[in-house]
């Protein structure tokens, strides 16, 4: 017997034409809002294309632009200071850096200018000032960067001794690189700006040389150490003598004083009992005759007096220690 299908077909989905052409004006415009604005960050400038020509340059915020590709920014840090390094190569930074293990010589090694070879490390550190400029002047500027950066330290590492790369002149050399750089950027209109240049490792190449200077190092480091040795002795030293030398000085000033108050005193006193003695000779002669033996007997503890003819002889002692003796002539 013959069997038919009587279910009943689905009947398809169907929709109006009012309720399509709402859902394509509702993602029609949710597409134009969402490429009609961009963000700028506080520490970026944003470039704005349109149709791929540079329109206009905008700072941080919320910013309008014509939808669907019409025109397009590009967000440029120019807040952040950025480095680039030379010789080396930072692998992860943080509080601990840790650096590569590999070596860059081709951009390390340098002639100096007394012929003899350095191993210079550096690094830069710029900000972009002209966004526009960064995006469209120079169309490798990461090459660029390090070829100008490369050249400036090899002319000035070549202007310059071994000794004075390593040791004085690395402030220099600092500031005459950024100084140069600078003018360098201007002229390719790169639209940066170097902030700083700072000399990392300097040391010779590794090996003979590099063991050799070091012996050289530790020579210069003796004869500096034994300089500022004699130099502490010498200003420890000098002070004293100086000081005993003034000291002599003053007791031999003071002694001279002493001996012309002493000579005048005595001359003053000399007149005036020459003064006196020419007034009353025969008093003078007896009171200096007295004083003469009050002066010579002063100390004596035993005394015996005769007189000159040895006609009579007086032994007088001095009878309880301290008594006084007398006599006659």
């Amino acid at each position: 017997m013959y069997e038919r299908d009587v279910t009943p077909k689905p009947v398809p989905f169907y929709l109006k034409p009012r309720i399509l052409l709402l859902v394509v004006l509702v993602v029609v415009g949710l597409i134009l809002f969402f490429t009609s604005f961009f963000v700028v960050d506080q520490t970026e400038e944003a470039v704005v294309l349109r149709f791929g020509r540079y329109h206009r340059t905008v700072g941080p915020g919320l910013h309008w632009k014509l939808p669907l590709g019409i025109d397009r920014n590009y967000n440029v840090p120019t807040q952040v200071i950025q480095n680039m390094s030379f010789g080396f190569r930072t692998e992860r930074p943080g509080v601990v850096t840790v650096y590569s293990s590999r070596d860059y010589p081709g951009e390390s090694i340098m002639l100096t200018g007394d012929l003899n070879i350095v191993d210079v490390e550096w690094i830069i550190q710029y900000r972009i000032v002209d966004p526009k400029a960064w995006l469209f002047n120079v169309e490798d500027r990461t090459k660029t960067i390090r070829d100008i950066s490369q050249s400036v330290i090899n002319m000035l590492v070549g202007d310059r001794a071994i000794l004075n790369v390593i040791s004085v002149d690395r402030t220099m050399i600092e500031s005459e690189g950024q100084e140069l750089m600078n003018q360098l950027f201007k002229q390719y209109d790169l639209g940066i700006t170097v902030t700083a240049v700072k000399l990392q490792n300097v040391v010779p190449p590794k090996g003979e040389v590099q063991d050799a200077f070091e012996d050289v190092n530790k020579a210069i480091q003796d004869m500096n150490r034994l300089i500022n040795e004699g130099k502490e002795a010498y200003n420890k030293e000098i002070p004293r003598v100086k000081g005993e030398a003034q000291r002599i000085i003053q007791e031999a000033e003071g002694y001279r004083a002493e001996r012309i108050n002493r000579a005048e005193g005595e001359a003053k006193r000399f007149l005036s009992v020459l003064e006196e003695y020419r007034k009353a000779p025969e008093i003078t002669r007896t009171r200096l005759y007295y004083e003469m033996l009050e002066k010579v007997l002063q100390n004596a503890e035993s005394l015996d007096l005769v007189d000159k003819t040895l006609e009579n002889f007086l032994p007088l002692k001095a009878l309880g220690g301290t008594g006084t003796t007398g006599g006659a002539r």
